[in-house]
C-alpha cells in the first residue's frame, strides 16, 4: 500500500484538493477582468437571471476561456506523464522530443492554405495538429530505431531536438508567405495565447481530451510496468512493443490536440508530471489524474492572472506560465541528484 511516504489514501485527498483549487480559480477567473461582475451577478447568470450584458460576458468570453484552459492543462500534463513513463526520462515532453515543433508546422500549414482560403473548420486545425506531431514522433522514433536493440532514451530527445531544428527551419519559410494578421496569429498561438475560446472548438476538443484521458488512465498498470523497463515488462506479460505504440500515439494526439486550440502550452507538459509525482509519487494510477489536474490548475492560473493583473499589453498565457513555472523547474533540477 505504501511506496516511501506515498499512499493511496494520501494521493486521493491531493488529487481531490487540487479538484477543489481548480474549481477555486475558476471561480476568481469568471469574477476578474476588465468588466468586473460580483460572485452574486455570476451566480444569477448561472441560474439564468442575469442581464443580456452579464450573460455575453460570462457565456461568450469567461466561461469558454476558463473551459479552454482546463482542458489544455489536463491533457498537456497527462501527455507529459506518459512520454516521461515511456522513455523512462523526466526530461521527456512534446517540447522536448520535437513533436511541438511538428505541430506547429502543421498549424502554420492550417493558417497559410486552409484558412486563407476561407475552408476552415471546427475540425481541420486539431487534426493538422495531430497529424503533424504524429508525423514527428514517427519520423523520431523511425530514425531512432535500432533493429536488435532496445530504443535509446537520449537518442530519442537529441533526435527530436535536431528534428525540431529543422521543423524551426521550415516553419521560418512558410512565414515569409503570412500577410500582417496570419503573423500575428502565429506569434501568439507560439507564446500559448488560449486563442480557440469559442463553444466550437471546445466542444471538438472536450470529447478528444476525455476520451485520450481515459484510454491513459486505464493503462495506467501497463504503465507502472513499462516504467520500471521493457525486460520487467515482458517478465510481467506486457506486449512491450504494442502498448509502447498505443501509448506514444494517444500521448501525441492528447498534446497536439490540446495545443492546436489553445497554443504552444508544451512547457507544461514538462513541468505538470514533475509537480505531480513529488505530490503523490510515481504510482501512475495517481500520477496520472494529479499530472492533468496539475496542468490545469497551472494553465487556469496563469490565466487569471493575466486578466486580472494590469500588464503592458495583452499577455498571452503561456508566457505567464513560464515565468511563474521555471524558478520551480530550475529548483527541481537543484534538488536533482
Amino acid at each position: 500500500m505504501t511506496k516511501r511516504r506515498y499512499t493511496v489514501k494520501r494521493g486521493i485527498i491531493i488529487n481531490a484538493v487540487l479538484m477543489v483549487l481548480i474549481l477555486v480559480f475558476a471561480i476568481i477567473s469568471m469574477n476578474s477582468g476588465k468588466m468586473n461582475l460580483s460572485p452574486l451577478e455570476v451566480l444569477n447568470v448561472l441560474i439564468g437571471n442575469g442581464t443580456d450584458k452579464q450573460n455575453l460576458i460570462v457565456f461568450d468570453f469567461r466561461l469558454p476561456r476558463i473551459v479552454l484552459s482546463i482542458l489544455v492543462g489536463l491533457g498537456m500534463g497527462a501527455a507529459g506523464v506518459v512520454m516521461q513513463s515511456l522513455l523512462r526520462n523526466d526530461m521527456a515532453s512534446p517540447g522536448t522530443l520535437g513533436i511541438s515543433s511538428g505541430s506547429g508546422l502543421f498549424v502554420l500549414f492550417f493558417v497559410v492554405f486552409i484558412a486563407s482560403t476561407g475552408k476552415s473548420s471546427f475540425i481541420a486545425l486539431p487534426l493538422l495538429a495531430f497529424v503533424g506531431g504524429l508525423l514527428a514522433a514517427g519520423l523520431i522514433f523511425l530514425l531512432s530505431y535500432r533493429r536488435g536493440r532496445d530504443i535509446s532514451p537520449i537518442g530519442l530527445i537529441l533526435t527530436g531536438v535536431a528534428l525540431g531544428s529543422g521543423y524551426g527551419a521550415l516553419t521560418t519559410f512558410l512565414t515569409l508567405k503570412l500577410d500582417d494578421s496570419q503573423m500575428n496569429f502565429m506569434l501568439y498561438w507560439l507564446a500559448g495565447s488560449l486563442w480557440g475560446d469559442d463553444w466550437g472548438y471546445i466542444s471538438i476538443l472536450t470529447p478528444w481530451v476525455l476520451i485520450l484521458l481515459a484510454y491513459i488512465f486505464y493503462k495506467a498498470r501497463i504503465l507502472n510496468a513499462l516504467h520500471l523497463g521493457n525486460q520487467t515488462a515482458q517478465g510481467l506479460g506486457v506486449s512491450v512493443k504494442r502498448q509502447f505504440l498505443g501509448l506514444s500515439i494517444a500521448a501525441v494526439a492528447l498534446s497536439s490536440g490540446s495545443v492546436a486550440v489553445g497554443g504552444s502550452f508544451f512547457f507544461v507538459g514538462l513541468i505538470a508530471p514533475h509537480m505531480a509525482r513529488k505530490l503523490v509519487g510515481p504510482d501512475h494510477k495517481l500520477l496520472i489524474p494529479a499530472a492533468s489536474l496539475a496542468g490545469g490548475l497551472v494553465v487556469v492560473l496563469a490565466d487569471t492572472i493575466t486578466r486580472t493583473v494590469s500588464l503592458v499589453g495583452d499577455v498571452p498565457t503561456g508566457i505567464v506560465i513560464t515565468v511563474i513555472s521555471v524558478p520551480y523547474f530550475l529548483y527541481l533540477l537543484a534538488k536533482a541528484k
